[in-house]
């Protein structure tokens, strides 16, 4: 399965790696000393949607769980509990300081088009290509 918890619709901030790189290299470069930037392409993306963007790609059910069932699944609680957490963000400040602005896919559209959940030679689903 792949699971959330509660009703999902806690959010977690996403940004493409690339995306990231990029904002890395403009924060070395034009960043003043000391401060607080947030790569954030996506202020929020709900639990349930990665899960659910997840299970339809690998042929799975999306299931809630609730938080007791979910420190089972996670592997431990406080990894739930992690999973369970809403933290959106905004790179409004980021994007202005240094003229950052994302161009690679979001994560939604990352995970459904892009290699993570692409068969592995091996036989295996799950595992990313090199």
């Amino acid at each position: 399965m792949s699971a959330y918890v509660g009703d999902g619709a806690n959010r977690w901030p996403a940004v493409h790696r690339f995306d990231a790189a990029t904002l890395f290299r403009l924060a070395l470069e034009k960043a003043p000393a000391g401060s607080v930037l947030h790569g954030v392409a996506e202020r929020g993306v709900t639990l349930r949607s990665v899960a659910e963007t997840i299970a339809r790609a690998l042929d799975l059910p999306a299931v809630s769980l609730t938080p007791d069932e979910a420190a089972g699944h996670f592997a431990s609680p406080f990894m739930a509990a992690v999973y369970g957490y809403d933290a959106p963000a905004s790179s409004s400040y980021t994007r202005e300081l240094l003229g950052w602005s994302p161009t690679h896919p979001t994560l939604l559209d990352d995970l459904e088009h892009g290699d993570y959940l692409a068969a592995h030679p091996s036989g295996v689903r799950g595992e990313a290509s090199a």
